[in-house]
């Protein structure tokens, strides 16, 4: 039998630590049944961000969803902190087996 895999989309947020309190609450009101974090460190237009304080520490979060909630995630995060803080988004088409948990 072969598995029956369902379309989903994966948001992928890379920010600044200091923003997980204020936004892990946000991705279940927006619809989010769960989330993905760890540690992120790299080089971009702020510098690099290498973890060695909390200041300079990044996350990076990952959302398994539906197109809809994809959506309400991207524009809530533009509206509320692309404007104050070091905040990349990307959203991937995904296949997943058991859709229901996403």
């Amino acid at each position: 039998m072969s598995p029956v895999l369902t379309g989903r989309k994966l948001v992928t947020i890379v920010c600044e630590a200091e923003l997980e309190t204020l936004l892990l609450p946000e991705l279940a009101r927006q619809g989010a049944h769960g989330y993905t974090l760890t540690e992120a460190r790299g080089q971009g237009a702020r510098g690099v961000r290498d973890g060695a304080w909390r200041a300079s520490s990044n996350i990076r979060i990952e959302v398994l969803c539906d197109e809809a909630v994809a959506e309400r995630l991207v524009e809530m995060l533009q509206v509320r902190f692309y404007a104050d803080y070091g905040i990349v988004v990307f959203v991937i088409d995904v296949a997943v087996l058991r859709p229901g948990k996403f």
